[in-house]
């Protein structure tokens, strides 16, 4: 694993493999990688982990200006974990959830997102890599798994406002 001078060499473990598009790259394809953050760094941005929760298709790719939005496809099993203006890293790339609905959700890419990133080149139809909030992941095994069909309020004891 690691750097040689014709690219980036890692070992993929079958969980990868089946929970990740890594195994239908091909070479020569691009992937974006980031250096993890060291404790002792500020912290500027979205936690993100670099662990892949699932995949799902892009749906829509609409260019607004130097911009463009992406509507992606959100599997059911994910969905108690993404809420609109939270955080999502999309093939590893940490964006804020500019708006959700039922079975979607869309990120605003900008101009440096698009240029120094690969998700400037999704079409629809791309299988993308999803990983969701970690402080979700955290609150929804508190409140339980299913949540019994129960809203979080409910779950918490509450009434909901």
């Amino acid at each position: 694993m690691g750097l040689t001078t014709a690219g980036f060499v890692a070992d993929l473990s079958p969980e990868t493999l089946a929970r990740t598009t890594l195994g239908r790259l091909r070479v020569g394809q691009r992937v974006n990688v980031e250096r993890a953050l060291r404790v002792s760094d500020r912290l500027g941005g979205h936690l993100v982990q670099g662990h892949v929760d699932g995949t799902a298709r892009v749906l829509a790719a609409q260019p607004t200006g130097e911009f463009v939005t992406l509507r992606i496809a959100l599997p059911a099993g994910l969905a108690p974990e993404v809420a609109g203006k939270g955080s999502i890293a999309v093939d590893g790339v940490s964006l804020t959830v500019a708006a959700v609905g039922d079975g979607w959700f869309e990120v605003a890419l900008v101009p440096a997102t698009l240029d120094g990133t690969t998700l400037g080149g999704r079409r629809p139809g791309d299988e993308v890599n999803l990983e969701t909030d970690v402080l979700a992941k955290y609150v929804r095994r508190a409140l339980g798994a299913d949540g019994g069909g129960r809203s979080p309020w409910e779950q918490l004891g509450r009434a909901e406002d």
